[in-house]
């Protein structure tokens, strides 16, 4: 392909010999730039969400030190900027909240300044979907670098992971078999290097869903942060995007139908979060992709689980990389059929060129798929009239005696209702019950907050019982595990069946059959709905006031609906 600087984006800008060029040049120029970088070679834009706010984050500067080593190398020009780092550990209400605000903070920095190619430093859970929304907006030669999960908890002989420990002890705690002492001495025993949770939770997840999209360089997902090898992957990055810019390799040819469905059985083989659903639901949403919520359902029922990690099995990043990592787990599927072989990469080769040839060094944490680790690895798709829009479930983290049950509701009407009473031992509640948290969808929480995976109550704990049925508008953690249905929708909030939900009403879940029903006649349901009072207007300002105002539900991935679709050229009009 001919490579025509004068029909760069950057030429706009850097290219011209008139008082706009001299500016400018001049003004960049200030920072010690020699001439030649304006020569019309491919600036490539560094989308970094550094932030010490963000622990799984904080060793992106020399992350985008190396991509820039590889972009120089190959003749072009990095410009690194930063967007809004969305930090999972920290920010209140929840991250989910933002993920949309980042995405058009990424769409326009990347719209508003001379790029002709951009790289993605992508890590903790949403600045991964944020960021590759933002750019799929944009449609210009991208590529995502994930900086990789920490090395592998260790407390006391035992290998803890992030995220599935934490529920894992809280829960112990509660029981009486572990001590407070101890549990504040795992916390820092977990959490030993840089990078984002080594258990299968959303930011390996997500990590996975790129190199599996086609998006990442191969071994992007499980490389460790802290191995010398992820410096390696950036400065490969770094290289490749050059050239990207000169095939003219944007981010619509590689995020094809073909991709996402790709993805969606990869998700399955690797046991990945819930959270991708919404997350790729929102991704497809951007380039026009037909994706649905029921492809999940149907492009994932026949894919069994092959990893053994946490939290639906034992292992953890590190020993998934060690093991062979995603590569590996795309060539079984390919193996089986289950693979579009001829889907694009950004590394310009086929997924099937990629993977073909991959191995796997160790069975107990990659199986094959001819003897899978456990039979069912997609996400499960529930209706019914308890969620006509739709609903999900993680099987490989479900209690399989669970997964077809008849219970009795008993329901919070929000979270603070579920803490304030779920400890309460005057809770009327047993290993048969359902329990049922309203209001904490797209615009209940606000924010869809990961707090559909309820701690069980203590007195139930103590008892032995470890898990029940949970249903929800809300999400999980990934990291999380246990019978949990999650994304009811329509959420309670606007008026979803879930709003009508009362204690002691009887609910099935089947979910062999896809079934969630409420187990109340529609005379009934009809009578409570008239009575039914819609939660106050929210008074929010700014962000909060927008999100409420136009986020969509979680079948439709959660994203605000005048984002929805592309969203113009990438050139702005010239300034004056």
């Amino acid at each position: 392909m001919t490579d025509d600087k004068a029909k760069r984006r950057s030429a706009e800008w850097f290219g011209r010999a008139d008082k706009d060029g001299f500016n400018h040049r001049s003004w960049m120029r200030n920072q010690g730039l020699p001439s030649h970088l304006f020569d019309g070679r491919p600036v490539i834009g560094i989308c970094n969400t550094w932030s010490e706010l963000t622990p799984c984050n904080a060793h992106f500067r020399t992350i985008a030190e190396r991509v820039k080593r590889g972009v120089y190398e190959m003749g072009g020009f990095p410009l690194e900027f930063p967007v809004m780092s969305l930090g999972e550990t920290l920010m209140r209400p929840t991250t989910m909240m933002f993920r949309n605000l980042v995405s058009m903070d990424v769409e326009e920095s990347i719209r508003a300044n001379p790029i002709d190619g951009v790289v993605l430093l992508v890590g903790c859970d949403k600045t991964t979907p944020a960021l590759l929304m933002g750019a799929a907006s944009c449609g210009l030669p991208t590529l995502a670098l994930s900086g990789g999960p920490m090395l592998n908890g260790r407390f006391r002989g035992e290998d803890i992971g992030s995220g599935t420990h934490v529920w894992k002890f809280d829960a112990m705690v509660k029981a009486g078999e572990m001590t407070m002492a101890d549990f504040m001495e795992a916390e820092s025993c977990m959490s030993r290097s840089p990078g984002h949770c080594m258990t299968m939770g959303t930011a390996s997840t997500m990590a996975s869903m790129v190199e599996a999209l086609g998006m990442g360089l191969p071994a992007n997902a499980a490389i460790p942060a802290a191995d010398s090898r992820r410096n390696t992957l950036a400065h490969l990055a770094g290289r490749r995007i050059v050239e990207m810019v000169r095939e003219d390799l944007t981010i619509d040819k590689v995020l094809t139908k073909k991709a996402f469905e790709n993805a969606i059985r990869t998700n399955g083989a690797i046991g990945g979060s819930t959270n991708a659903v919404i997350h790729l639901l929102a991704i497809a949403g951007r380039l026009g992709v037909e994706l649905m919520l029921d492809d999940w359902d149907r492009l994932g029922r026949e894919v069994p689980c092959l990893v053994n990690l946490m939290p639906s099995g034992r292992y953890l990043m590190e020993d998934f990389y060690y093991a062979g990592g995603l590569p590996a787990v795309l060539r079984e599927l390919g193996e089986a059929g289950l693979l579009h072989k001829d889907a694009l990469t950004v590394n310009g080769a086929t997924m099937w060129d990629n993977v073909k040839d991959a191995d796997c060094w160790n069975r107990e944490v990659i199986y094959p798929f001819s003897s899978p680790f456990k039979d069912q690895g997609g996400i499960a798709v529930l209706r019914g009239n308890l969620a006509p829009d739709g609903a999900v479930l993680k099987p490989s983290a479900a209690t399989p005696k669970l997964m077809r049950h008849r219970g009795r509701a008993v329901v919070f009407e929000d979270i603070d209702d579920y803490k304030a009473r779920v400890d309460d031992p005057a809770l009327e509640i047993d290993e048969t019950s359902v329990m049922v948290m309203k209001n904490c969808g797209p615009k209940g929480y606000p924010g869809m907050a990961e707090v559909g995976n309820m701690a069980l109550p203590a007195k139930l704990l103590k008892r032995g019982v470890t898990d029940v049925v949970r249903i929800s508008d809300a999400r999980m953690s990934g990291t999380a595990y246990g019978t949990v249905v999650l994304h009811t929708a329509p959420e309670a909030a606007v008026g979803g069946p879930l709003a009508l939900v009362q204690n002691g009403d009887m609910i099935e879940l089947d979910v062999e059959a896809r079934r969630l029903h409420l187990d109340v006649s529609e005379a009934e349901l009809a009578a409570r709905r008239e009575a039914w009072t819609p939660p106050e207007e929210p008074t929010g300002r700014g962000w909060a006031r927008l999100h409420d105002l136009h986020v969509n539900q979680a079948d439709k991935g959660c994203d605000l609906d005048f984002l929805v679709g592309a969203s113009g050229a990438p050139v702005p009009r010239e300034s004056h």
